[in-house]
């Protein structure tokens, strides 16, 4: 094998470690799965409970698929290795060195895509996600790309099969946006979308520049995993529900109908307010949705009293140094300064071509697991 290849058997020794422990894991779900109790009350908690079990023992059983698919390939290499090694004819030898290329090459793969599965992963990957869009500095210019950011979303949300929902929306005078929130449901949407977390600046000339100087405006957006009543206890008389005209377009009949509805968490302080709908109780169940995100977002950044500490994390003060990416428009590039990416393909990014930055920003997660487990060093070697 050439001397920069990775040896076959690098990470082994971390894959067998890890997958010993999810097998073991995956025969307690089994025995739980058949067990009186969860089966019981299908329609309580218990039904709850047993979906999130049959989850886990699903993702368990890929996992557990891709590691004996690895060994299949380690068994392939070995054999193509022992052809090779006693192959007398040229021809024969040439094609087991091709075969064995290809082999090693396939096992690359799988061992980079069990690792990937095996790194630790947020909690809350799987899970549904808000997304909450804010013009920052920029003026009009910032509502505008606000929307553009939005529509981004849109199209990735397409791409990815996912469904999305206005939750809450405040549009600015020139078409763009004050503020967008919105859910997005599927198949673990906040695993990628989280990525999106920061500050985005723009630079192009506004549609308000009659000079044609190039402007640099900020966006910011912070992405919250989607909480289930039962994950955020919130006692109903600490909330105080108040409902009001809504404002801005649909015609008279938004002004003449309280549908509105704003939430405040008492003890907290925190809001959610939605006017979207023309339904009131429809409203109420989207502000309600974006307050205990809210909610458990504060819990989670900090358990006493600066309970914005996580957003503010995420988001900063939308100064235009506090940057995670780059939309330059004149030279049709986006630079993602978390990972020092750059991609001239501003138009596909903007339509929805955000995989290659997702990607990249998981591989140099698990990069940094791997070297905090000493495995970097011994794939450099290899």
């Amino acid at each position: 094998m050439p001397s920069d290849t990775p040896k076959p058997d690098s990470g082994k020794e971390m894959i067998e470690v890890h997958v010993a422990q999810l097998q073991a894991r995956k025969g307690e779900l089994e025995r739980l799965l058949a067990s009186p109790e969860v089966l019981a009350d299908p329609g309580g908690l218990a039904h709850l409970r047993a979906q999130r079990l049959s989850q886990e023992y699903r993702l368990l059983t890929d996992v557990v698929r891709l590691y004996d698919q690895l060994h299949q390939a380690e068994k392939a290499i070995a054999d193509t290795r022992e052809v090779l090694e006693h192959a007398r004819e040229l021809e024969l030898a040439e094609m087991a060195r091709t075969e064995l290329s290809a082999l090693e090459r396939q096992y690359r793969e799988l061992e980079a895509g069990l690792l990937r599965e095996l790194a630790p992963k947020d909690p809350d990957s799987d899970k549904n996600c808000i997304i909450e869009i804010r013009a920052a500095a920029g003026g009009e210019e910032s509502g505008l790309f606000a929307g553009d950011l939005f529509r981004m979303y849109t199209h990735y949300v397409e791409r990815m099969g996912w469904k999305l929902e206005v939750l809450s929306s405040h549009p600015s005078e020139l078409g763009g946006f004050r503020e967008m929130i919105a859910g997005v449901e599927g198949d673990g949407p906040y695993r990628f979308l989280r990525f999106e977390s920061g500050v985005h600046r723009v630079q192009r000339v506004p549609r308000t520049e009659a000079s044609g100087r190039i402007h640099t405006s900020t966006v910011t957006v912070a992405v919250m995993p989607e909480v289930e009543a039962t994950d955020v206890k919130v006692d109903s008389r600490e909330l105080r529900i108040e409902v009001f005209r809504a404002g801005g377009h649909g015609g008279q009949l938004v002004n003449k109908i309280e549908s509105a509805v704003r939430i405040t968490h008492i003890p907290t302080g925190i809001q959610a307010s939605c006017q979207d709908d023309r339904s009131q109780t429809r409203n109420k169940a989207k502000a309600m949705k974006i307050l205990l995100a809210r909610i458990k977002e504060a819990r989670d950044a900090a358990e006493t009293a600066r309970i914005t500490e996580r957003r503010r994390t995420q988001v900063g003060t939308g100064e235009r140094s506090e940057k995670i990416r780059t939309y330059n428009f004149p030279q049709n590039r986006v630079t993602d300064h978390r990972i020092g990416l750059t991609l001239h393909n501003l138009l596909g990014i903007l339509n929805g071509d955000l995989a290659p930055f997702h990607q990249a920003l998981m591989d140099k997660e698990l990069k940094n697991w791997l070297t905090a487990n000493g495995e970097a060093g011994e794939r450099s070697d290899g």
